[in-house]
């Protein structure tokens, strides 16, 4: 697009237009950053989280959240399973556990004491587990891995050294929620967070057996 001999050296007519829209484009482009940006965030905000943890953690806060965020819609999803964050058009997500290698962005908020509960007519006929050994005899509600569909065994730390035990059971499910209804009724032991306790009807079954800590 250059005219050139050789003292001289200008541009054709095509290069003097190519010149002259880059120089509007440049100057576009300048109009754009000069326009003062919403910082405020707003919005949809879709999340998910298992749901006790929801009313636990999320749900109290939130007048105070959406008072700072007046301009945010938050929808709440509740689950147990795995999701697809872009295919089901979620921001984040929320998990109890040990993450697997994924290309998602992760960071740890937490880490969530976890006990071992059964319900108070369960413990009365099986008796109040001590040890390891005292675990003989026991039944365990099934957790259901949202990843493999196997049953997710009991974690213990003893003396610093992680063990996992499987019991026998009667019952299986996938959503915590529904495996605490069934302890309460007294189908066997769980493992869940401490928090979970607060609702009533399940007690610690092991004072000195300790539930290995879950990030989440």
């Amino acid at each position: 697009m250059l005219d050139r001999t050789t003292r001289h050296v200008a541009p054709t007519l095509d290069g003097r237009l190519y010149y002259e829209r880059c120089l509007g484009i440049l100057a576009e482009l300048d109009d754009a950053e000069a326009v003062p940006r919403d910082s405020e965030l707003h919005g949809a905000l879709r999340i998910d989280a298992p749901g006790l943890l929801t009313r636990t953690f999320i749900v109290p806060e939130l007048e105070a959240f959406l008072s700072r965020y007046p301009r945010l819609q938050l929808q709440i999803g509740q689950a147990d399973r795995l999701v697809d964050l872009v295919r089901e058009g979620i921001d984040c997500a929320i998990r109890v556990g040990e993450p697997s290698d994924s290309g998602l962005i992760m960071r740890r908020v937490g880490m969530l004491r976890e006990v071992t509960v059964a319900s108070p007519a369960y413990l009365a006929r099986r008796g109040v587990s001590q040890t390891i050994a005292d675990l003989d005899g026991h039944l365990m509600v099934g957790f259901l891995s949202p990843a493999t569909g196997d049953v997710l065994p009991l974690e213990f730390t003893v003396d610093g050294v992680a063990m996992d035990i499987r019991l026998p059971m009667q019952v299986s499910a996938n959503h915590s929620d529904t495996t605490a209804d069934l302890a309460r009724r007294g189908f066997g032991l769980i493992q869940a967070p401490r928090y979970r306790l607060a609702a009533g009807e399940l007690v610690e079954s092991a004072a000195s057996v300790d539930a290995a800590p879950s990030p989440a």
